[in-house]
């Protein structure tokens, strides 16, 4: 009796956790190697910190205060460039889906400009803005301005057209058309490009560090770490990266589960 429970139960693992373990499973197995190459001298080279020194300088760098101002720096213009770029996307993608006379004009020139390379932009950025604050802010617009866009207007086109007969049935004015019709219906698409513009000005935030190095940041600490060969430091900025990445990208999937619920609601009351 007891190892039937035993075994139904799934063993001495709550279910609740089984998820999160089975996604540290694999850091934890690196992080080991890791370590495990320098104990026991599987690799000898100069191009790679141990992860106790990776720590000590994570200790040190967070003491001294210089990596909360480089990730401050660097979330402040994350977040604002993703913030201008989502809401020129999102009056855009509006203005393209909703009315067929804005596609014409607007959308081949956009459907040309976004095969541009983000990083081509950056010369002119930079002549524009010079080399501060203003043009990463700028360059991270970019990054989230083309998904915002696309699923905004992909969102919107992609409305049941059964749905839009019904609206008319009810004569629905063009207010309660977009609020009870194509705001429900377009929404997963639209979180969907939200959620890539966060990412995607994320991933901008440390290239336009990078190739424009003036001012303190994430992507400026990687840069001096590079310069005088302190790997230790690059390795903790490629650590924290990641870390980031992660919590944004987990809370845009919160945030989209919730309004998705509240999306279900208003779904059923049309119904």
């Amino acid at each position: 009796m007891s190892q039937n429970t035993h075994t139904s139960s799934g063993g001495f693992i709550p279910a609740r956790w089984k998820k999160p373990l089975r996604g540290i499973a694999l850091p934890i197995a690196l992080l080991l190697l890791w370590q495990g190459a320098f104990t026991f001298g599987w690799i000898r080279t100069d191009f790679l910190a141990p992860p106790a020194k990776v720590w000590d300088t994570f200790v040190k760098l967070a003491s001294n205060g210089y990596l909360w101002e480089s990730l401050s720096a660097s979330l402040r213009r994350d977040l604002i460039g993703f913030a201008i770029g989502t809401v020129i996307g999102l009056v855009v993608g509006t203005a393209m889906g909703m009315s067929r006379l804005v596609d014409k004009i607007v959308g081949p020139t956009f459907h040309t400009v976004k095969q541009v390379s983000l990083l081509a932009w950056i010369p002119l950025i930079s002549l524009w803005f010079g080399l501060g604050d203003p043009s990463k802010v700028a360059f991270l617009s970019l990054a989230a301005f083309f998904p915002t866009v696309l699923n905004t207007y992909e969102g919107i086109r992609s409305v049941p057209r059964e749905l839009l007969e019904v609206a008319r049935v009810f004569d629905f004015s063009r207010w309660q058309l977009i609020r009870r019709v194509i705001i429900p219906s377009a929404l997963p698409s639209i979180l969907t490009g939200i959620q890539l513009a966060l990412m995607y000005s994320w991933i901008a935030t440390l290239g336009a560090e990078y190739v424009l190095t003036s001012g303190a940041g994430i992507g400026n600490l990687m840069v001096d770490g590079r310069e005088h060969f302190w790997f230790d430091q690059v390795i903790l900025g490629v650590i924290v990266v990641g870390l980031v990445g992660y919590s944004l990208n987990l809370l845009s999937q919160l945030a989209e589960r919730r309004l998705l619920g509240w999306r279900g609601t208003s779904v059923a009351r049309f119904a």
